[in-house]
């Protein structure tokens, strides 16, 4: 229905996300930008996103989809109340609690 939503955040997002805050976003976003799909910081973005976003109550015949996951993803971000530290700290919390689950499966 909408070609540019998503059903969860995708990692195609994450740069086009760096305008939206100052230097110390810039640089999380440049430096989990840079990595590939899969790894360790762009599971923790991407999940950090998906809840910031609340994409899993995101409806493919709401508003919200209808703008697409970039323009969703860059209000939520403008729109954060807080420092760019206080999304660092809530990225690095992600990035832990990614750790401790990959820790906790099997092999």
């Amino acid at each position: 229905m909408y070609p540019e939503s998503e059903i969860l955040f995708p990692h195609r997002a994450i740069r086009k996300l760096s305008a939206e805050r100052g230097a110390d976003w810039q640089d999380l976003v440049r430096q989990v930008a840079s990595q590939r799909d899969g790894k360790e910081d762009t599971l923790a973005f991407s999940l950090m996103m998906i809840r910031l976003c609340d994409c899993l109550n995101c409806d493919q015949s709401s508003y919200k989809a209808s703008l697409g996951c970039v323009t969703c993803a860059q209000r939520v971000v403008a729109a954060q109340k807080g420092s760019d530290l206080k999304l660092r700290r809530t990225f690095e919390q992600t990035r832990q609690e990614i750790r401790q689950r990959s820790l906790s499966r099997p092999s």
